[in-house]
């Protein structure tokens, strides 16, 4: 649990449609846009993290950079982040017909000068007590004093950037409210190209990741501007508007739940730079260099491929699904409980195989793309291993965002929380016992367990809520799918061992042709698996390259 899911902005409540059809087609449409914004994101994601690993390997300087631009994305999470979702979009999309866009521009600007302020004031913190954030995260467990020392100055370097992720989050609330969704899918993608151009711009500074990491936060401002047209935005610092307060109160059960989670990233923050080689002797692997320094980076680029998965197919659909579930959750009982469990079983039916799929290419995909420069074999190894063992919880962590905004539909937003918290400290527990016999490791299962509890405690909310989902076919559906997903991994892995026995080098071409042969066996056998299976779900994805009818 070294870093949160990546953000996921939401779509703002759709008015009632008139058919089921309209639903469809809206569903679908918001799905595409979103999903080309968090592909391009994730790709570029990627990329940036393979330019790390080319210029900075696993070291612990990078770690140090790690440690500090954990600051400002942590706080914006904890501060606007999680606002956007559950406070800002709805708030905001009151306002939104044509009649009432004075009163929207009125409440933005309103809340943009409030934030402004508080950010800044939260910025000028940050660069005072520089020293005692990097204490909190770790830095001072790292092995060599300069390390601490440098991320002491990149905190300092990275703090405002905070204030321009913030005030661009809120610019998409509002346009997630007005339904104008193109330009603010991409603003993860200019924040990620932005840093991968800077650091190739200044490949022998570690300082060039942090001004990416500023230019980034503030182009995703600029890069929604256009966006805003119409908007007729002011000064306007009025604390005791009736807006501030209403968001604050729908935001108040969601930042208690975020600051204990953010306590927990800390400790695992803190914990990953204590671990050594205890956590390479767990699996019976016998390398000569320590982990402590290097843990923090290993962490990072297994959670890089975790999350892309995750994100891909998660976010997507979770986007398209949660208006409709939430027009569903004050009509018919039945009617929600089908959306919810078609929503689910399409999880199953596309996670699962991509869970098992990149357990078994592990090693040559973090070859493939993290092993060159300073990153060597060594480090490969470890983070595949790192990366197999996350994968553990990746399949509950699917489920569970799904169940998590079946809740909010039903304007829940207290018990989610709460689950939150009792699985923080499950996380936490696990990773302290854990962590003299399997260092590094421990983590990982400590994060697995984490997402297996969550959702757990999700399904009780639900059947307290709903009376569970009886009868919409999931238990059938998770095996057909976990069947299907057997075969592509195996089919996957079988393809990239030939490969590799009849390639002679170990070059990139070599690299690539593993991965590719792996992944085209394994993308055949699924699309073999769907229709042997009948995995309707699955098959039904047909849908998204279908132009809507007029």
């Amino acid at each position: 649990m070294i870093e949160p899911p990546d953000r996921v902005e939401l779509p703002p409540p759709t008015p009632p449609l008139t058919t089921s059809l309209n639903t469809e087609n809206g569903v679908v449409q918001a799905a595409a846009v979103l999903a080309a914004g968090n592909v391009a994101s994730r790709i570029l994601g990627m990329v940036r993290e393979m330019v790390k690993a080319n210029l900075f390997g696993a070291s612990g300087l990078l770690s140090a950079f790690e440690i500090a631009a954990y600051v400002p994305t942590t706080l914006f999470d904890l501060i606007i982040g999680g606002m956007v979702n559950s406070s800002l979009v709805p708030v905001f999309s009151e306002y939104a017909a044509q009649d009432r866009r004075a009163e929207l521009w009125a409440a933005v600007s309103t809340f943009l000068s409030v934030a402004t302020v508080a950010l800044l004031v939260l910025v000028v913190a940050v660069e005072l007590f520089a020293p005692q954030v990097a204490w909190a995260l770790g830095a001072y467990n790292l092995e060599d004093p300069d390390l601490t020392r440098v991320s002491i100055r990149l905190t300092r370097l990275a703090a405002p950037a905070v204030l321009f992720l913030s005030l661009s989050s809120i610019l998409t609330g509002a346009l997630y409210a007005l339904k104008r969704f193109t330009l603010p899918a991409f603003t993860a993608a200019v924040f990620n190209g932005t840093i991968v151009v800077v650091a190739i711009l200044r490949p022998q500074e570690i300082d060039s990741l942090i001004y990416g990491l500023l230019l980034g936060s503030m182009l995703q401002i600029a890069l929604q501007l256009p966006a805003l047209r119409g908007a007729r935005l002011r000064w306007n610092l009025n604390w005791r508007d009736p807006v501030i307060r209403r968001i604050l109160r729908l935001y108040a059960p969601i930042v208690a739940g975020l600051i204990v989670n953010q306590a927990g990233i800390f400790i695992g923050i803190n914990l990953a730079t204590r671990a050594d080689r205890a956590s390479l002797t767990a699996l019976g692997l016998d390398f000569a260099a320590r982990t402590g320094d290097a843990s923090l980076t290993y962490m990072r680029y297994a959670t890089t491929l975790y999350q892309f998965p995750l994100g891909l197919v998660v976010t997507a659909l979770s986007i398209a699904i949660l208006p409709t579930l939430s027009e569903q959750a004050m009509g018919t009982l039945g009617t929600f409980k089908n959306t919810l469990g078609q929503g689910i079983r399409l999880v199953l039916a596309l996670i699962l195989p991509a869970t098992i799929g990149l357990f078994a290419l592990a090693a040559p995909i973090v070859a493939l793309l993290f092993e060159h420069g300073l990153f060597s074999t060594q480090d490969t190894e470890i983070t595949a291993w790192v990366l197999r063992i996350f994968l553990f919880g990746l399949p509950f962590a699917a489920i569970d965002q799904m169940l998590i905004f079946a809740s909010y539909a039903r304007k829940d937003t207290l018990r989610p929380a709460l689950a939150g918290v009792a699985s923080i400290v499950v996380y936490v527990l696990i990773a302290v016992v854990l962590l003299p016999p399997l260092g590094l490791f421990s983590l990982m299962v400590a994060d697995a367990v984490k997402h297996v509890v969550h959702t757990a405690l999700m399904l009780a909310v639900l059947q307290d809520q709903i009376g569970g989902l009886g009868g919409q076919g999931l238990p059938a559906a998770a095996l057909k799918s976990l069947l299907g997903a057997l075969a592509t991994g195996l089919a996957g892995a079988g393809a990239a061992d030939v490969a590799s026995s009849f390639l002679p080098s170990t070059g990139i071409f070599t690299r690539l042709a593993v991965v590719g042969a792996g992944g085209l066996a394994g993308v055949i056998m699924f699309i073999a698996a769907v229709q042997l299976l009948n995995i309707r779900e699955a098959q039904s994805l047909r849908r998204l390259f279908r132009r809507p009818r007029q």
